[in-house]
């Protein structure tokens, strides 16, 4: 299975519900937000209205972006949930949220996030080794925010317990700019 060279209708990013220690984060995840509304890109995102998630949201929508948000019951109970969308589904469960995030993306973008992007982000990644899709899968490396991770993905490889092949189906990027050209909107 070949990825996808088509230049994607949407994009899902995966990433924190927290801000993070350095205000570079929240700057790289609006100016993604930004710069996907101004290619015409549509946003698919994890629908809240905190952290990261909402920067992206919040500068696609300013710039007259389509952003869609995917959220659980448990989180909407939590009041977490953006209301100003262009959609918000609302799922029963986290897992038919990924599986909706899932359907509706052309491709993936992963931003800095904790346990919630790294679940998202290597769910994608398997299912693409079991060819269950060939959408790109880019991880945004804000400040090498992702450099510790990346060589303990390089030591699975050479501990044969991660097939090189398969490694290299994540793309990275160091700069929104990278992340755009590797989508083909660059």
């Amino acid at each position: 299975m070949s990825l996808s060279l088509v230049a994607p209708a949407n994009v899902a990013v995966f990433c924190a519900s927290a801000d993070g220690t350095k205000p570079t984060y929240r700057t790289v995840a609006e100016e993604f937000g930004s710069k996907l509304a101004a290619r015409g890109v549509g946003l698919i995102y994890g629908g809240a209205k905190v952290g990261l998630m909402a920067a992206v949201a919040d500068a696609a929508l300013a710039g007259g972006g389509r952003v869609v948000g995917v959220i659980p019951e448990v989180l909407v109970d939590l009041e977490v949930a953006h209301q100003g969308l262009s959609e918000l589904h609302i799922t029963s469960t986290m897992h038919t949220r990924k599986e909706m995030m899932g359907q509706l993306a052309d491709a993936f973008v992963v931003l800095p996030g904790g346990f919630g992007t790294f679940e998202e982000l290597f769910e994608v990644l398997a299912w693409q080794t079991l060819k269950l899709h060939a959408k790109p899968i880019i991880l945004l490396n804000t400040l090498g925010f992702y450099d510790v991770m990346l060589r303990f993905l390089d030591h699975c490889v050479a501990e044969g317990m991660l097939k090189q092949r398969n490694r290299e189906i994540l793309l990275v990027a160091d700069s929104v700019d990278e992340a755009l050209g590797m989508l083909g909107v660059g």
